[in-house]
C-alpha cells in the first residue's frame, strides 16, 4: 500500500511527507513524536515550574503581530492565567491571530517568567485543560502539513498497517513489554504516563533488537565459503588506473585498496566499514573498488545519502575514468520517468558498470545484470532494512559501507562487532591542517576580518548556527539573526542560509549555488555536518560552540581544508573553553571521539542527531548504550536456542 493510497493523502501531501523521509505507510507508522507535551495544570506560584509551565486562562486583549527580519513573526496578547494578568508571546503564529479573541479560553505550554510576568509559549491549545491528565505527542512538520493532519494521517496509517512482533515472547515476557502493535498505538495516542513509558522501552528495544539480529545473520550470511563468491580481478589493470590517477594516494589509502581486493578474491563474501577522517580520500577507494570488480566482470552500485552528493560522485567518477571502458550511471528519484526507463535498460545490458544514486537505488524497477559490489556512503544514514534492499538486488554481493564519522572502539566493536573494520587516517599528500582558534564572543571583529580576507581572494565561507529563529527561552544564536547581519557586514557579497525545515529542493538548490560560487556566505545549522566537497571554501565559522559535541565540531570543520590552500576554523563561545581547546591541538577524529566519549559520557560520538545515528527512529546510541550492550547479549543467547 502506498501513502497515496491512506485517506487525505494526495500526491501533494505525499511530496511534503518525502521531505520528512516519510516514504511509505510504514514510514509513518514509525514517524514516532519527538517530545510529549504532558497537559496538566502546574500552579502558577510554584518555582519548579516556571520552565515548563502549563495552565489554562482567559484571553484579556487582542492579539498584536510584529513581523521581523523578513518572515519572522511574534504574536502577542495580555490573559489572565490563575488571576493574575500576563503577557504572553509566542513566535512565528502569526496565523492563530484571528483565533484567539477576547473572552475565549486558552491552554499556554511554556517558560514563565514571573519577574517580568511574561511567558514565552511553545505551544498554544484553543481549549481550555482537562479535567484529568492529557499527554500530547509532538511531530517534527513542514510548510504545508499541520500537527493535526499529521495526527490523522498517523492514524490512518496504524489501522491498516499490519505491524510484527519482532521480540520473541521469552525476551517480552522476561521484561514486561507490550506487543509491538499496541506500543505503538500508545505511542500516538497516549492515555497514561505509564503505559507510554512502557511502549516507549518496548519500541526502543524493538528496534534496536531487530537491527542487531538482522547484523547477526548477515554474520552467518558472510561466513559463508563457496567458490562462486571468487572474483577474478585483474590487479595489473588496476594498478595500471592507479598509477595514472592524477595525484598519489596515501599508504592509508594503498593499503585498504588491498585489503578489499584481497577480500574481493577471497571465497567469503565482503562485509566490511571503511572508516575515513572527513576529507581522508574515502570516495577514491570506493572508485578503485567498484573497477577491481568490473574487471572481474561484475556491475557495483554506490549509494549516496543525498542527491546532490550522488551528482557529485557522478561527475568525479565520470572525470577519473574518462579514458577506461568503466561505464558510469547516475540514478536520482527526481529524474524523469523516461530518464529512469533510460538507465533501468541499460544497468540490465550490462552498459553500466558503477551505478551512483540516492534511495531510487532500491526501487523495485532497478534489475541489475550481474551486481558484484554494493557501496553505501555515509551509511550510518541509511536503516538496516535499506541497506539490506540493495543487497538483495543480487545473490551474493560483497558489501562496503563507508562512514567519515570515526568511532571509538568499545562502540565499534559492539555496533560493528560482525564487521571488518578499514581505517583512513592520513590526508590527501598536499592538504594543509585547518588552523583552529577559539575565539570569545568579543573577539569577533578578529574572525570578521578572517572571513573578509577570505572573499577578497575568491573564496568562501561558512558560518553555523545552533537554531534556525530566535527563541526568547535561549540567547542561542540563530540562522535568520546570523544572516540579517552578516548581509549588513557584508554588502557587497551574496549571503544565503539553509536549515533543515527547508523543502530537500530548496535544500539543493542552495548547496548547488554555493558550489557553483553563486553564493559567498552560507549560514547553516549542522546539516551541512556531512555533505557536499566545496573546495574553494577556507572558512568555517561555528557560533555558541559549546552547544555541540566535540565530533560534530569536528566533522563542520572537515567542510574546508578540501584544497591545497590554507583553511580557518573558528570557534565562537564563552563557555566550555578547556573542551574546545581540544579542537586547536588536534585534527585526528578518532581521538576527538575519544575526548568526546571521556568528557561527555557517550557525548556526541556519532555527531548531531539530524544525523540520524544508526538511522535509529527511537533509540539514541549515545543515550541508550546500556540499552545496546543488553540488546547485543540478548541477541547471542537467542542465535544459540534457535
Amino acid at each position: 500500500m502506498t501513502l497515496e493510497n491512506l485517506p487525505g493523502i494526495g500526491e501533494k501531501s505525499a511530496k511534503l511527507l518525502n521531505n520528512l523521509g516519510i516514504y511509505s505507510v510504514d514510514d509513518l507508522v514509525r514517524n514516532y513524536p519527538y517530545r510529549f507535551d504532558v497537559l496538566a495544570k502546574r500552579s502558577i506560584e510554584d518555582v519548579r515550574f516556571y520552565d515548563n509551565f502549563v495552565s489554562d486562562g482567559v484571553v484579556e486583549s487582542s492579539p498584536v503581530v510584529n513581523f521581523f527580519k523578513g518572515r519572522m513573526n511574534r504574536l502577542s496578547f495580555r490573559c489572565n492565567v490563575q488571576n493574575k494578568i500576563i503577557k504572553v508571546t509566542i513566535f512565528n503564529r502569526a496565523f492563530m491571530k484571528n483565533n484567539i479573541k477576547p473572552g475565549s479560553v486558552v491552554t499556554l505550554i511554556g517558560k514563565y517568567n514571573p519577574k517580568t510576568q511574561n511567558l514565552t509559549a511553545s505551544n498554544i491549545l484553543l481549549k481550555a485543560l482537562p479535567n484529568g491528565l492529557e499527554i500530547i505527542p509532538v511531530y517534527h512538520l513542514c510548510k504545508g502539513i499541520t500537527s493535526k493532519q499529521m495526527k490523522n494521517f498517523i492514524n490512518s496509517a496504524v489501522s491498516v498497517s499490519g505491524v510484527s512482533n519482532n521480540i520473541p515472547s521469552s525476551l517480552k515476557d522476561k521484561y514486561g513489554f507490550m506487543d509491538e502493535e499496541d506500543a505503538i498505538k500508545v505511542v500516538h495516542n497516549p492515555v497514561d504516563e505509564q503505559s507510554l513509558k512502557t511502549a516507549l522501552k518496548t519500541l526502543k528495544y524493538e528496534e534496536i533488537f531487530t537491527y542487531m539480529k538482522k547484523v547477526r545473520e548477515l554474520k552467518k550470511k558472510n561466513e559463508e565459503h563457496n567458490d562462486l563468491f571468487i572474483k577474478n580481478v585483474n590487479e595489473k589493470i588496476v594498478n595500471d588506473f592507479i598509477s595514472n590517477l592524477p595525484f598519489e594516494l596515501t599508504s592509508d589509502q594503498e593499503k585498504v585498496i588491498d585489503e578489499m581486493i584481497s577480500d574481493l578474491k577471497s571465497d567469503v563474501k565482503m562485509n566490511r566499514l571503511l572508516q575515513g577522517d572527513v576529507g581522508s580520500g574515502k570516495t577514491i577507494v570506493a572508485f578503485v573498488l567498484a573497477y577491481a570488480s568490473f574487471t572481474a566482470g561484475y556491475q557495483s552500485a554506490l549509494m549516496a545519502p543525498t542527491e546532490i552528493l550522488a551528482i557529485q560522485h557522478f561527475e568525479n567518477a565520470s572525470k577519473l575514468f574518462k579514458d577506461t571502458d568503466f561505464k558510469i550511471g547516475l540514478l536520482t528519484g527526481k529524474m524523469t520517468a523516461k530518464e529512469k526507463k533510460k538507465v533501468y535498460q541499460k544497468l540490465e545490458n550490462k552498459e553500466i558498470d558503477l551505478l551512483i544514486g540516492t534511495h531510487a537505488l532500491i526501487s523495485d524497477k532497478v534489475t541489475w545484470n550481474n551486481l558484484g559490489l554494493v557501496i553505501t556512503d555515509e551509511q550510518h544514514r541509511f536503516g538496516v532494512n535499506q541497506r539490506l534492499a540493495l543487497k538483495n538486488k543480487s545473490d551474493a554481493p560483497d558489501v562496503l559501507m563507508m562512514s567519515a564519522t570515526p568511532i571509538p572502539r568499545t562502540y565499534a566493536l559492539t555496533i560493528y562487532g560482525d564487521t571488518d573494520v578499514s581505517s583512513i587516517k592520513q590526508k590527501p599528500k598536499g592538504r594543509l591542517p585547518v588552523i583552529t582558534s577559539v575565539k570569545k564572543t568579543d573577539e569577533l571583529k578578529d574572525v570578521l576580518e578572517g572571513i573578509y580576507s577570505a572573499l577578497r581572494n575568491g573564496n568562501q565561507a561558512y558560518v553555523i548556527a545552533p537554531m534556525i529563529e530566535e527563541n526568547e527561552g535561549t540567547d542561542y544564536t540563530n540562522v535568520n539573526d546570523l544572516k540579517h547581519k552578516f548581509e549588513l557586514a557584508f554588502k557587497n557579497y551574496t549571503v544565503e542560509i539553509l536549515h533543515g525545515k527547508m523543502t530537500n529542493e530548496e535544500k539543493d538548490k542552495v548547496m548547488n549555488d554555493y558550489l557553483e560560487g553563486k553564493i559567498n556566505i552560507l549560514i547553516s545549522t549542522t546539516v551541512v555536518e556531512v555533505g557536499v566537497d566545496v573546495s574553494n571554501a577556507t572558512v568555517m565559522v561555528i557560533f555558541d560552540a559549546d552547544r555541540f559535541g566535540l565530533s560534530t565540531l569536528h566533522q563542520l570543520r572537515g567542510r574546508v581544508g578540501r584544497n591545497n590552500l590554507q583553511s580557518y576554523c573558528y570557534l565562537i563561545s564563552d563557555k566550555d573553553k578547556k573542551r574546545l581547546k581540544i579542537m586547536e591541538e588536534t585534527a585526528d577524529g578518532y581521538k576527538i571521539s575519544e575526548a568526546d566519549f571521556k568528557l561527555r559520557g557517550q557525548g556526541d560520538l556519532f555527531g548531531n542527531r539530524q544525523s540520524g545515528a544508526l538511522s535509529f527512529r527511537l533509540s539514541d546510541v549515545r543515550k541508550d548504550y546500556d540499552l545496546l550492550v543488553k540488546v547485543r547479549d540478548d541477541v547471542s543467547e537467542y542465535f544459540k536456542r534457535e
